[in-house]
């Protein structure tokens, strides 16, 4: 009894084993955030990765657009989740314009599943120049990377 018992476990745990996501590692985005990458090759290498969505969720007035994350996919930057990424560059097709005034420099950057202050230690302990804003204070932070 006991035995067709394990067996019939067995079979409905290997049976599942399709249905659960396999264990998998974040895409890090830290080494990004040196803040030397051009807006264009940080999105497109997310987009050409199946990192984030190629069409952006949003277009801010100023033509900050907001990548969503793909289904599935898992990004960290300092060790956080990833909510969306963000990005611009003047005169570059890859990024909608917004309706108001267009920034004049190029950004780019993320948004995180975090606290202002945890983002900001974990950012300035890696040696990076980018500038962190609480976006939801005590849920959402964006780290951003402009020249």
């Amino acid at each position: 009894m006991a035995s067709r018992s394990v067996r019939a476990l067995a079979a409905l745990l290997a049976s599942g084993a399709g249905f659960c996501p396999l264990a998998s590692h974040a895409y890090a985005l830290d080494a990004q955030f040196d803040c030397q990458a051009h807006p264009h090759a940080f999105i497109e290498n997310l987009i050409d990765n199946n990192y984030i969505e190629s069409a952006p969720m949003r277009v801010d007035k100023n033509s900050v657009n907001a990548f969503r994350p793909v289904h599935g996919s898992d990004m960290t930057a300092f060790g956080f989740r990833v909510y969306a990424v963000l990005g611009y560059e003047p005169d570059d097709g890859m990024f909608r314009k917004g309706h108001g005034q267009a920034l004049a420099s190029p950004l780019y950057g993320a948004v995180l599943s975090a606290p202002s202050d945890s983002v900001e230690l974990r950012v300035r302990a890696a040696g990076s120049t980018a500038t962190v804003h609480a976006v939801i204070p005590m849920l959402l932070t964006a780290v951003i990377c402009s020249r």
